[in-house]
């Protein structure tokens, strides 16, 4: 099975070679594919790596802080993603943390982070894909542990040796945060408006049922609202007739409500008479 090491850069490089021969150590049945050592005098570089890019069962990206946005890493990446399920495309986080590619294409894919478990876990996932000819647990576990200090050796020793150089292309974190902003305000007013038409709506459903539907909609409901807003009675009995309530209805309302005295019941025999124009 074919895994396919993408690099840029000295160090991510560095990082590529030591994993092309370690790999091979701990699963024989894979057959790493680094541009390197793998591409012929005379082969046209382009075509050749577009080539092995279709017959790879496995990605590994090589990230560091120095080629996380460069337009190679990344178009062997879109590569990989494209010919690949995104759980077998994964990235090898040299000298970044997660959160360093939280605005990067790169941050869709598995990370892995280069201490005994993130290692472990990626050698799991290189295993699963062999089908048959992968490894028991138990024996995988083996030689992994066989052979993971050599790597942990190897790779301290590259970042000993090879320079870090740092990306001059920051992340548009600023930029991130604004778009972020904005999303967020317009998602906002977005909420308001449907809850100002959702009220309005339900306002506007509730008076049609009072005038429509008089008998449902008690007189009652008329009367608290009216004294919830401190109405006097002839504007109580106005809203009622507005409502659609029949003269016997107001009177029976008015009359058994206690808030009402003798006075206010005449009151509101004279003001039906008038509101109605009798």
């Amino acid at each position: 099975m074919k895994v396919f090491l993408s690099w840029s850069g000295n160090r991510s490089k560095a990082i590529a070679e030591v994993l092309d021969t370690w790999i091979k150590c701990v699963i024989q049945a894979v057959t790493p594919w680094i541009s390197t050592k793998n591409i012929d005098r005379g082969s046209i570089w382009f075509s050749e790596i577009s080539d092995q890019l279709a017959d790879t069962k496995l990605g590994i990206i090589c990230l560091t802080q120095e080629n996380k946005n460069k337009p190679w890493i990344l178009f062997e990446a879109g590569a990989l993603a494209k010919g690949l399920n995104s759980n077998r495309v994964c990235t090898i986080l040299i000298d970044l943390k997660p959160s360093d590619i939280i605005a990067n294409p790169l941050s869709q894919f598995n990370h892995t982070t280069p201490d005994k478990d993130g290692i472990w876990q990626l050698v799991q996932t290189i295993n699963s894909v062999l089908g048959d000819k992968a490894l028991s647990p138990t024996v995988l576990e083996r030689v992994f542990e066989t052979y993971w200090p050599q790597f942990e050796e190897k790779f301290k020793a590259v970042l000993e040796s090879v320079p870090y150089l740092a990306d001059e292309t920051p992340q548009p974190k600023e930029a991130l945060l604004e778009e972020i902003l904005t999303t967020m305000r317009g998602l906002e007013r977005q909420v308001r408006q449907l809850e100002s038409k959702s009220a309005a709506a339900v306002k506007e459903s509730s008076i049609s049922r009072r005038k429509n539907s008089p008998i449902i909609s008690s007189p009652f409901h008329v009367i608290n609202d009216g004294l919830a807003a401190d109405l006097n009675i002839e504007d109580i009995v106005r809203n009622l007739i507005a409502t659609g309530y029949s003269d016997e209805a107001i009177e029976n309302a008015i009359r058994t409500n206690p808030h009402f005295d003798v006075v206010d019941r005449e009151i509101v025999s004279q003001n039906i008479s008038a509101f109605r124009g009798t």
